[in-house]
């Protein structure tokens, strides 16, 4: 966001009224009849021109943004958060024509109509609690005072707006307002689970009733059940926010959509499947205003970084990383993109979907049905001379071969597998038609990896382990073992936030060589242990002795038996 220093009404007046002139919003006549309107209604020389019909609400909110430097936003896409209620009455919101939009850190965002009115702003920096700073955010009256309406004059906790669910009739869901119960709860629910960091909403169906889930930090938790009866006004309304299909009810269904929650703005990825109770709808939350997590960030080991790092300076090849789906995959791939990005550059990617936008960096969708696929991408993709090329997932021939193709003529290539662990890359790279001599001095590194839930640090507990967790653990002697207990931080789960667990198989001329006469498993292996090659087990068994994670978390992810 651009911030200005603050200016006296003079000179933004007539900053704003030349700015206004110049948009050919007014004449210079005009300007004469507004400054006469306002002398005699003693009103502002913005309300006047609303007033006077020489532009609309929208068009001054964008002429007030464009001359003050701050942000506008568009209300009715936006979620507002009910906890902060406490922090503005409505009196106060209609006073001041203003709505609360978040707080954070000491930062609070205000949504004006009117961002040179210095009262407003001076009340809530000295009469809000926590506030240190105001930053207000330009929106149309007309918006404000709609939304000060569906915020304070209706409930918005999801708990009241179940019990308000089912003490009504189904039927008075069709209306699509602001007070509708099924907007508000789709509405609050969003907020929800954007405030917990799910990654997913499961509404789920199931014969006379529909169930409602959460998946957090990879694993769903349910979160409440309804009658079945109200199913179709909440799919409906979900459709309709999607841009789907709403007499489409056999096939399944992708739409999307964008909305703001305080200053992040959140995508949405809606898909619709057809079962036997009925359609089952997931929303995906992408959070678009996420940083980038660096290498160091995204909690390798400091071995894993560190050859990471190093198998990056090679200047051509093929970096994998194999593991199964909602393990990380995509997220890694980004985050070494953003460490090699450079000016000096070209660094281009090939997606399905593309999740994130990157800086410095030329994305692109594969379109299937139109002809986009990821092989015929690739292909297009080396006539605008890139040095690095990203491909969302090697799943076919084709896509191998090209692949191979590019890292062949000095480029380095980015990719996803969905193999067990390192070592199973190469079967799978030869079931796809490349053979042992084509692989061999052509692929960087593969690593494979599990995301496992963090230990909540505020409630974990010790006891002592009992002789097969030892075992499991590779311990002779039985020692102390972190579990979760479950606490309020932590939603009663005993975790909070995920780390990755991984192995780092580097490709070397010994390496290579063994590659050409022997794809079995064990030479392999014995070989790269010998190159410091840790595999993702004993990874896992050091993060639960540091207490970074449980066992029992880790023996959900990887199976910890095989060689004791």
């Amino acid at each position: 966001m651009k911030h200005k220093k603050t200016q006296d009404s003079n000179s933004v007046s007539q900053t704003f009224i030349t700015t206004l002139i110049e948009k050919g919003f007014l004449s210079f006549d005009q300007v004469d009849v507004v400054l006469k309107e306002q002398r005699v209604q003693k009103s502002s020389f913005e309300d006047c021109l609303v007033s006077l019909g020489f532009i609309s609400e929208a068009a001054l909110a964008e002429v007030l943004s464009l001359t003050s430097g701050y942000d506008k936003i568009n209300l009715k896409q936006t979620l507002l958060d009910p906890a902060l209620k406490d922090l503005i009455s409505r009196e106060i919101a209609e006073r001041f024509c203003l709505i609360p939009l978040s707080i954070e850190e000491g930062t609070f965002r205000v949504a004006v109509a009117d961002i040179y009115n210095l009262p407003a702003l001076d009340y809530l920096r000295y009469h809000t609690p926590f506030v240190q700073k105001v930053i207000p955010v330009i929106a149309p009256e007309s918006d404000i005072l709609e939304a000060i309406d569906g915020f304070y004059g209706y409930n918005l906790l999801i708990p009241a707006l179940l019990r308000e669910l089912e003490e009504a009739s189904p039927h008075i869901f069709s209306k699509n307002n602001p007070i509708n119960p099924t907007v508000r709860l789709i509405n609050a629910l969003l907020i929800d689970a954007i405030k917990l960091n799910a990654s997913d909403i499961h509404f789920e169906p199931e014969g006379s009733f529909m169930r409602l889930r959460y998946r957090l930090d990879g694993i769903l938790s349910q979160i409440c059940t309804l009658h079945s009866s109200y199913w179709p006004a909440i799919c409906v309304r979900l459709k309709v926010m999607a841009e789907m299909n709403i007499a489409e009810s056999r096939r399944p269904q992708n739409g999307r959509m964008t909305f703001y929650v305080g200053p992040r703005e959140i995508d949405l990825r809606v898909a619709s499947h057809p079962t036997v109770h009925g359609e089952n709808i997931v929303v995906r939350i992408l959070d678009k205003n996420r940083s980038l997590l660096s290498l160091d960030e995204l909690g390798y080991s400091k071995d894993v970084i560190r050859q990471i790092k190093e198998a990056l300076k090679r200047p051509e090849g093929i970096f994998i990383i194999t593991g199964p789906t909602g393990c990380g995959k995509t997220t890694s791939l980004y985050s070494m993109l953003n460490y090699i990005s450079s000016l000096k550059l070209n660094i281009m990617t090939l997606e399905e979907p593309v999740e994130y936008q990157l800086p410095l960096i030329r994305q692109s969708h594969v379109r299937e049905q139109g002809g986009m696929t990821f092989a015929e991408g690739i292909r297009s993709i080396l006539r605008q001379d890139p040095d690095i090329i990203l491909i969302g997932e090697i799943r076919d021939p084709p896509t191998a071969q090209m692949a191979l193709r590019a890292a062949m003529t000095g480029h380095q290539i980015f990719s996803t597998l969905h193999t067990n662990d390192a070592l199973g890359s190469i079967p799978r790279l030869i079931d796809l038609g490349l053979s042992q001599s084509m692989l061999a001095g052509n692929l960087m590194a593969v690593i494979a990896q599990r995301l496992v839930r963090k230990l909540c640090l505020s409630c974990k507990q010790v006891r002592r382990m009992n002789s097969y967790e030892a075992v499991l653990l590779g311990l002779e002697i039985p020692s102390r073992l972190r579990v979760p207990k479950g606490c309020e931080l932590c939603q009663k789960t005993g975790y909070r936030g995920r780390v990755a667990i991984a192995e780092i198989l580097v490709f070397d001329p010994d390496l290579d060589e063994l590659l050409i006469t022997s794809t079995s498993r064990l030479p392999l292996k014995h070989l790269a242990q010998k190159k410091g090659y840790i595999p993702m087990g004993q990874d896992a068994r050091q993060r639960v002795l540091k207490g970074d994670t449980s066992l029992e978390e880790v023996l959900r992810s990887i199976d910890l038996r095989e060689g004791i």
